[in-house]
């Protein structure tokens, strides 16, 4: 747990550094595509420090400077399968990305969307020192949080303080300065899989790339494609990428679960190319120009020619219609909606005060799916697409780049975290004793 948190707080200090000198890169690794944007900090912004315990603690203007993407390689589910594959991947996207910004990027802030997310809520109370609470109370009631036991393998991704409580008062989201004698602590932690993130890093070293940040796909995607009144009152958004499916609900503008199904749009496009024995390449064109879930009457009469260079004349001449191309990309498209209803009841997203859902990624382009959505998951259903930022190239407005741009949102806009805070050492050899003590006192 040492390890994890001060390597958390040196990335911290890497992209602040990075943020000064003016310039940094924006890495989203999908199943389906690598995209990379560049930024440039105005310097009043990047010389600036973090004042406050929220979602918007250091925030800062920026601006794009830079973009490319390309087709991702050897990635499957979010997470890599074939080093040598996905290095020339982002490779290619960085090079791009720094020729459009005529500049040289050294750290890059990434997220990805594999490592099995997984949510826990964890509580702390300490009693104040002071009449005052002061930060190093913060990091005490933050210290104080027991963190369960994670797993072989697993580390903390994200570990955020989503409410504090002074005495009887709640709902507080900066207490420093407050009188009280008791300060409690609500924090959502987000544990992935150690060797998934040890891969990417490893990664984006040999492409000459320090990381100077991790993220979920699924947590970032909320942030850009969720309006802030959303975020504010209970949304969950769902990102439809190519090997995964990400999910994220918030509340009072924090995320507090995050989740994710490993279906996504490659099973749509393998469902195809199975169907109709052809190439994962053609499948993934019939699919996007062709593709739906709502089937009418008129798509009888519209015929799909499949094409193919094999060779063979009949079978390079074959023809569908567009209910039967439907056929097949209903049931998988039922499935993951299925998934994610089952993942959003465990989550007990019925008892938020508003169930708004917003569907973003490139798998929620396929026309019909909002409509089908709502019949699934519940009827406040939207698309969503990511805000406007400045410099965003016109190709990176679509729902397919809201994980890019929320990561840009995130980068120039932290939220605090648990490694923000100088937690003190001796937290971290007792929590084991702890521990060991609780299991005596119910086992004894």
């Amino acid at each position: 747990m040492t390890d994890l948190y001060q390597s958390q707080r040196a990335m911290r200090a890497m992209r602040q550094q990075a943020m000064q000198r003016g310039v940094v890169a924006v890495l989203d690794i999908g199943t389906s595509k690598v995209a990379c944007m560049i930024l440039r900090f105005n310097p009043p912004a990047a010389n600036a420090e973090s004042h406050g315990v929220g979602t918007m603690a250091g925030q800062a203007r920026f601006r794009v400077i830079g973009a490319g993407t390309t087709r991702s390689r050897g990635v499957r589910f979010g997470e890599i399968a074939a080093m040598g594959e996905t290095e020339r991947a982002v490779r290619t996207a960085l090079q791009t990305a720094q020729k459009m910004a005529n500049q040289r990027v050294d750290h890059a802030v990434l997220c990805f969307s594999g490592g099995g997310v997984r949510s826990y809520g964890l509580e702390g109370v300490v009693e104040l020192d002071r009449p005052q609470c002061t930060e190093a109370d913060i990091a005490r009631v933050l210290a104080a949080c027991d963190v369960p036991d994670l797993g072989p393998g697993r580390e903390v991704l994200h570990a955020q303080p989503v409410n504090f409580m002074l005495d009887h008062r709640n709902g507080l989201i900066d207490p420093r300065g407050q009188a009280g004698r008791h300060l409690g602590c609500d924090m959502h932690l987000v544990s992935i899989d150690a060797a998934v993130v040890g891969n990417l890093v490893h990664c984006l070293k040999r492409c000459d790339v320090e990381v100077a940040g991790l993220a979920a796909s699924g947590y970032v995607a909320g942030l850009s494609a969720l309006v802030e009144d959303e975020q504010e009152l209970g949304a969950a958004a769902i990102d439809l990428g190519g090997g995964t499916t990400g999910i994220s609900i918030f509340i009072k503008k924090h995320m507090i679960y995050a989740d994710t199904v490993l279906l996504g749009g490659d099973q749509i496009t393998s469902d195809i190319a199975k169907g109709l024995q052809i190439p994962h390449s053609q499948a993934e064109r019939i699919k996007t120009y062709y593709g739906g879930v709502q089937a009418t009457g008129r798509d009888d009469r519209e015929i799909i020619e499949i094409g193919g260079d094999s060779g063979d004349w009949d079978k390079d001449r074959r023809t569908i219609t567009r209910s039967e191309l439907i056929g097949i990309m209903r049931p998988r498209v039922e499935e993951i909606l299925e998934e994610v209803r089952g993942r959003l009841d465990i989550a007990g997203f019925d008892h938020l005060p508003s169930q708004q859902i917003v569907l973003t990624g490139g798998g929620s382009q396929i026309p019909g799916l909002d409509g089908l959505a709502s019949r699934i998951l519940g009827q406040q259903v939207r698309l969503g697409r990511p805000i406007r930022v400045q410099g965003l190239p016109q190709a990176m407005t679509g729902p397919a780049f809201a994980a890019l741009v929320g990561q840009t949102l995130a980068s120039a806009c932290p939220q605090d975290e648990w490694w923000d805070f100088d937690i003190p050492a001796d937290r971290f050899a007792a929590r084991p004793i702890r521990r060991a003590m609780k299991w005596f006192r119910d086992n004894w």
